[in-house]
């Protein structure tokens, strides 16, 4: 069952041409209790423009089936045997700070970001948190966001 989106922070959204990267906290987002469609997670990006980036990390817990879930929903699957947050959040900044993209798109609940959304918007990169349902929002995220969505069941 898909769900829908619902943005914290209003606002006009020009989305033609800009490109934009979604990095994805498995662990964080897929939980049991917030019933998340990665389907709904993607359209959020898609939303915002042309995803030139969609990434879904994940530990080394992952089962196959959710890895070939993900990759047929377009996402790239990055597994780690180390810390999530540590592998996303480099691999947010060091493309936020190399000027490929116009938005980065992160969907978590960990306040762990927070530095990742406001440096990419130091270096001019829109940001956006998007959180998987109302009970895993996480307001320092929204806050240090350009923009901010939740995914409602």
């Amino acid at each position: 069952m898909t769900g829908g989106l619902r943005s914290l922070l209003g606002g006009d959204r020009d989305e033609d041409g800009r490109t934009v990267a979604l990095f994805v906290d498995g662990p964080n987002v897929l939980r049991d209790e917030f019933d998340v469609d990665l389907d709904d997670v993607r359209a959020a990006g898609v939303q915002l423009g042309q995803l030139v980036v969609s990434r879904l990390y994940l530990d080394e817990h992952a089962t196959p089936g959710l890895i070939q879930a993900a990759e047929a929903r377009g996402f790239e699957v990055i597994v780690t045997s180390g810390d999530v947050d540590v592998k996303l959040a480099i691999d947010a900044t060091e493309l936020a700070l190399d000027d490929r993209v116009d938005v980065l798109a992160i969907s978590s609940r960990d306040t762990d970001f927070k530095p990742v959304l406001e440096k990419a918007a130091r270096n001019g990169v829109r940001t956006v948190a998007i959180a998987p349902g109302e009970y895993g929002r996480s307001d320092a995220l929204r806050n240090a966001a350009h923009e901010a969505f939740v995914i409602e069941e």
